[in-house]
């Protein structure tokens, strides 16, 4: 017999078990979903209609196998044919990893088939086609995973730019909650949130989201970040250490401030914790020597003075009126320390007592607001606190036809 004779009757032998196959396409892929069933555990929580897709795709690959034998010089578009039998919520309700599993298993139906479906002498002719088929249909599932994840990709993308562009503007309250919109990114920490914004970093976004999430990945955090006017804002969630992630994120914030807002309670507190942080950052350019990065409570006296209505009410709650609670001792003090400009001797002249007592009550001073008249930037917050304290209490007692 001629080799081109012996060539002929080895395909003639294959097509017949090509037609083997496909008179046995519903009994494999029957078979196949069986075996999954026995063998898969996650194939068996999945719903009646999702194992019934698996199927659909299990039959569409079989028909696949058998086009593409019988034109071996056409090349198939695998990923219409085989997965477009299922819709495309199938590819989210399973992993590629799961999808390759269920390759394995149909592989390994067919295999062991072979004895059954090839005549004599052709078993590893059938049995090398079903394996290269079988490569071609990974090929086909990772092409339709990467499409999926690159849409994902880019809607992600789109929603959480719409996040940050909701913090930023403070959001109406009829507009899409942060929250909602978050979850359905991924986020999940149900506990408090850190806001840390500044100039960002690089002029590409991209970038700079890169960046973000890959720190955010090493610590096990949430994250939610974008760029907003040249500012880079990031949410993180699960973080119990505010200003060492901040110290962390350094590099993907340009030179120049970088403030920290104060502690939400949760992701619902998020647009309050940005307006906070980003009008400290509007302020913290009036103190150049501020440390890198900071907190948006340390600059209160800079965010009172550029017009922050919450910084101020903050300053008079938290310095002045734990002062004027604690007596007139105390404000009697601090006041003649700061007019004196911080002389002790001055000082005690002024309210004929000995310097040690000025001493002891610039101590208790601090103790009860958090502020040491000693220090210059005690002092200066002290003084705006005492400043707007004072003004308050005057409009507070002045009635409005007064003011005419």
């Amino acid at each position: 017999m001629t080799s081109t004779a012996s060539t002929e009757q080895s395909d003639h032998l294959l097509a017949a078990a090509v037609d083997r196959v496909e008179a046995l396409s519903g009994t494999l892929a029957t078979e196949s979903v069986t075996r999954m069933d026995e063998t898969l555990p996650w194939f068996r929580a999945l719903p009646a209609n999702q194992r019934s897709w698996v199927t659909l795709v299990a039959q569409a690959g079989i028909a696949s196998y058998v086009a593409w034998m019988r034109l071996p010089d056409q090349r198939l578009r695998l990923t219409e044919e085989v997965f477009g039998a299922a819709p495309r919520d199938l590819a989210r309700a399973m992993s590629l990893r799961q999808t390759v599993e269920l390759i394995e298993v149909v592989i390994s139906i067919a295999e062991q088939r072979v004895p059954q479906l090839a005549d004599p002498g052709m078993e590893t002719a059938l049995r090398t086609s079903v394996l290269r088929f079988a490569r071609e249909i990974a090929f086909a599932a990772a092409r339709v995973y990467a499409a999926a994840a690159e849409r994902r990709g880019l809607w992600d993308a789109r929603l959480e730019a719409l996040v940050i562009d909701g913090l930023v503007r403070g959001g109406a309250a009829e507009e899409a909650s942060p929250v909602s919109q978050a979850v359905a990114l991924g986020w999940k920490t149900t506990g408090p949130v850190t806001v840390v914004v500044g100039s960002a970093g690089s002029t590409d976004p991209t970038e700079v989201m890169e960046g973000v999430h890959r720190f955010a990945r090493r610590r096990g955090l949430d994250a939610l970040a974008g760029v907003h006017g040249g500012r880079l804002v990031v949410v993180l969630g699960g973080e119990t250490d505010p200003m060492d992630a901040a110290r962390g994120l350094a590099d993907d914030f340009a030179d120049g401030p970088i403030v920290v807002g104060p502690r939400g309670a949760d992701l619902g507190s998020a647009t309050a914790v940005t307006q906070t942080a980003l009008r400290g950052l509007a302020a913290a350019r009036a103190w150049p020597s501020a440390p890198r990065p900071i907190s948006s409570d340390d600059l209160l006296p800079e965010r009172a003075l550029a017009g922050d209505a919450e910084a101020r009410a903050d300053l008079i709650s938290t310095i002045y009126r734990p002062l004027a609670a604690s007596g007139d001792t105390l404000l009697d003090t601090v006041t003649a320390f700061l007019d004196s400009g911080g002389g002790l001797e001055s000082t005690a002249r002024a309210l004929f007592v000995h310097p040690n007592t000025v001493r002891y009550r610039l101590r208790r001073v601090g103790e009860v607001c958090g502020q040491s008249p000693t220090t210059p930037r005690g002092a200066f917050a002290l003084r705006l606190a005492l400043t707007f304290g004072r003004l308050a209490e005057v409009a507070r007692d002045t009635p409005p036809d007064s003011a005419l």
